[in-house]
């Protein structure tokens, strides 16, 4: 039996949150049904944010009212404080997450608060969300790079990391925002945050700006981490990080796992092909290698014993 991999797809949160142009509710619905047909069992949809920061994401309690999981599927959304964790325990989201920043820059840009204040915050976040029966992610940004301090030491996102642990927080997810982290980073990363933290509970976020994202997310593979998050046709961006490229493409990360002999249970054809599909229906170019290979030449990811 091939080794497992939780695939988590973000890109009706983390893939649309940074258009300008509205996306209609149902839309998203219909891109949530095409994701779990595909295969997807983990789906970031929704943000309890501010309309006022982030306007794309205002719909949240409507699209999470508006979808229909298959069983043994799993909605997460974020929260950025309690006001939203309350949002969120609200609607059927089986898991909040929150995200803290390594610097203190991108923590007053993103939140106007300091580190400090953003752990605090979290951490009311995840009472809420503990209390109401939910599991809880804390998403760790700039774990290589910030684009206003530049490199972020190692202790620094340690220091973040072991916080929300510390916490409560059911899993650590290390978020690459502006898509510089190199493998090299990634290992060392990862090999310093596993004297304290088990592998089993930290997951992968990574972006895909400097061409890194899939070389990155394989260094964290052979590190021992099992949860992986990608977005459909590569879309998304963060809004406080200028210059910040989409997330590394799920189509691109399915069939390389795929290739690697791991089973994420996601058919990469489809995947594909709602790729296609999504960035024609809001006329953006698609950033997946593989989708428009694939759709062009379907083949089957070899095994690595090929």
């Amino acid at each position: 039996m091939r080794e497992a991999i939780r695939f988590v797809e973000v890109g009706p949160r983390d893939g649309l949150q940074n258009l300008a142009a509205p996306v209609s509710t149902a839309l998203k619905a219909r891109l949530c049904e095409k994701l779990f047909a595909a295969g997807v069992c983990r789906l970031e949809c929704a943000s309890f944010v501010s309309p006022a920061h982030v306007p794309q994401m205002a719909d949240a309690e409507a699209l999470l009212a508006a979808i229909s999981p298959p069983d043994g599927a799993e909605l997460d959304a974020l929260a950025p404080n309690a006001r939203g964790a309350l949002r969120a325990v609200a609607t059927r989201a089986d898991r909040i997450s929150v995200f803290v920043a390594a610097t203190q820059s991108f923590a007053q840009r993103n939140t106007r608060c300091s580190i400090e204040q953003c752990l605090e915050r979290a951490g009311e976040v995840r009472k809420i969300a503990s209390g109401a029966g939910r599991q809880t992610r804390g998403y760790v940004s700039c774990i290589a790079d910030c684009p206003y301090e530049g490199l972020v030491p190692t202790r620094a996102v340690m220091h973040v990391a072991r916080a929300l642990i510390h916490a409560g927080f059911d899993e650590i997810a290390l978020g690459d925002t502006i898509g510089s982290t190199s493998p090299a980073d990634m290992r060392r990363l990862l090999r310093a945050l596993k004297q304290e933290i088990p592998v089993a509970r930290l997951a992968v976020h990574c972006h895909d700006t400097y061409g890194m994202a899939a070389a990155s997310t394989l260094a964290a593979i052979e590190e021992g981490v099992r949860i992986v998050d990608g977005a459909v046709a590569g879309l998304g961006g963060c809004p406080f990080a200028p210059g910040a490229a989409g997330n590394a493409a799920s189509e691109d990360l399915v069939f390389m796992l795929e290739g690697l002999g791991f089973d994420t249970g996601i058919d990469c054809l489809a995947l594909a092909e709602t790729g296609r599909w999504l960035t024609r229906e809001l006329g953006l170019s698609n950033a997946s290698r593989t989708g428009p290979a694939l759709l062009a030449r379907p083949i089957t990811a070899r095994p690595a014993e090929f």
